[in-house]
């Protein structure tokens, strides 16, 4: 490995230890400390970026925005070999997919973190971290996007979704598995995956609200989200993305007023069609909604967000990035 690797801290678990007066889990470490806690010598250069100390639950809105344009930053520079960026794992899913959708660089970037916070002997971040700037100084890594280095597995920013609470494997790509894996000291890919055009970084991100339909759900949410002046509102819906009666009326107010409507699948693998009557999915498209292919929820609120914030066509956007 050669070339400096660029370290992008923000907080979460891997940088937390217990508050002493409460007890609470609080972001406590820093960028430096991270890299004393590696204790690995032989490490490459490492250049420190302390961004942000915050959970990741916090992380969100113009801050992620901020974040990806400072990551982008990095990515342009013609003097580093990657980036590693250390998140809270619990919207790493949606940060690193507004990081890889407006990279525009063949640079590494590598999003890790950890489960167990940094006081804990058994933490599983040291290991999580050298991971990652191992992929990240890797030219092997190069041209694939922005990905997640988590347990020795490699996913893919589009991909990757949280898939435990507290277990030490959080991360899976339902439906396509991992891209990679580190083995050791070897960084190993079995795929790339298939990458779309960069989005223009947007002035600001669009207000998009996610709602997550069950049994008997009915318009009042749509049309509250309507109500507080969303540019788009993003339905998981169930199975092939169904809906019922009662929703299809909130989806029709909707996009009466304006507003888009997209639809995906609660279902973690497969993709959604219009294909179902009495409130299914093709009553849904003759709605006017929009279907997302195989797009997560959380995902395709992001896309929209950039999208729309940078006045791009939300039909137009999707299919561009639905498979």
């Amino acid at each position: 490995m050669q070339g400096t690797v660029v370290v992008v801290s923000t907080g979460g678990t891997i940088a937390m230890r217990p508050d002493p007066a409460t007890g609470k889990l609080v972001p406590a470490v820093s960028g430096d400390e991270l890299v004393e806690l590696l204790a690995w010598p032989e490490a490459p250069p490492l250049e420190l970026d302390d961004f942000a100390h915050v959970p990741s639950f916090d992380m969100h809105g113009e801050l992620a925005l901020a974040l990806a344009r400072r990551v982008a930053e990095h990515a342009g520079r013609p003097d580093i070999a990657g980036v590693v960026v250390t998140h809270g794992t619990d919207t790493m899913e949606e940060s690193v997919y507004v990081v890889d959708r407006l990279l525009d660089s063949e640079l590494p970037v590598v999003f890790t973190g950890a489960q167990r916070g940094a006081d804990q002997p058994d933490s599983d971040g040291p290991r999580n971290f050298r991971d990652a700037i191992r992929v990240a100084a890797s030219t092997q890594a190069r041209a694939r996007g922005a990905m997640i280095a988590f347990a020795g597995e490699l996913h893919a920013a589009r991909e990757a979704r949280k898939v435990h609470t507290s277990g030490l494997q959080a991360f899976g790509s339902p439906g396509y598995g991992p891209i990679g894996h580190v083995d050791g000291e070897r960084v190993v890919f079995g795929r790339r995956p298939e990458r779309r055009p960069s989005l223009p970084v947007p002035g600001r991100l669009a207000a998009v609200d996610l709602i997550r339909l069950h049994a008997g759900s009915d318009s009042r949410f749509l049309l509250a989200s309507v109500e507080s002046g969303v540019s788009a509102i993003v339905l998981e819906a169930t199975g092939r993305g169904n809906a019922n009666d009662q929703v299809l009326a909130g989806v029709r107010a909707a996009t009466a007023a304006g507003v888009a409507v997209v639809v995906c699948s609660r279902c973690v693998e497969g993709r959604v069609e219009p294909v179902y009557g009495r409130g299914g999915g093709r009553d849904l498209a003759e709605a006017g909604a929009l279907f997302a292919g195989d797009l997560a929820g959380p995902k395709a609120r992001v896309l929209l967000e950039l999208a729309l914030g940078a006045g791009l066509d939300p039909a137009e956007a999707l299919a561009a990035e639905a498979q």
